[in-house]
């Protein structure tokens, strides 16, 4: 039996030019709050920012059948792109106003897959290292009893936020 799921998000480009208009804390925890709208990645993937501190961000998503690959559990692009919005989000929490940045590197470390029926699950970034050019940051994957399914590390090019 087809099933169908549909997706709605808004501009992004207005939410990129938010995310250069304050700091990187204010600004995500505006998207968790609800007074700015998520990017359209977190509307496709079904996932939200649940907390964002200084050097942390916790994202939340529950894995459903749509995440799913051929082999019948879900496919490990979740899980990736879970820890690289975590780790990216800890860093951008600690960047001021009109600071980015992007990934140079992302290593993700697979424990046990993720299926439909494991629940919630929170990917939690934290950060391990700010400079002035580069920042490193470390993540878990883990489920509502605290078991583990994935971790990994980034690093983070920084810059002034001009494109």
């Amino acid at each position: 039996m087809a099933r169908t799921r549909t997706v709605t998000w808004q501009d992004p480009a207005a939410l990129g030019k938010a995310a250069f208009s304050m700091p990187g804390a204010a600004f995500l925890r505006a998207i968790a709050e609800r007074r700015l709208p998520p990017p359209p990645i977190a509307k496709l993937m079904g996932f939200d920012i649940e907390e964002v501190g200084e050097g942390r961000a916790i994202f939340v998503v529950e894995p459903q059948e749509y995440h799913y690959n051929p082999i019948g559990v879900v496919h490990g692009g979740l899980a990736a792109t879970l820890l690289d919005s975590a780790m990216g989000c800890a860093v951008h929490s600690l960047l001021p106003e009109g600071r980015a940045y992007t990934t140079l590197e992302l290593k993700v470390n697979f424990v046990r897959a993720l299926k439909h029926d494991t629940g919630r699950v929170r990917a939690i970034g934290k950060v391990i290292h700010l400079g002035g050019k580069v920042a490193t940051a470390e993540g878990t994957i883990i489920d509502g009893a605290g078991k583990l399914y994935a971790h990994g590390s980034t690093t983070c090019l920084l810059s002034d936020g001009s494109r």
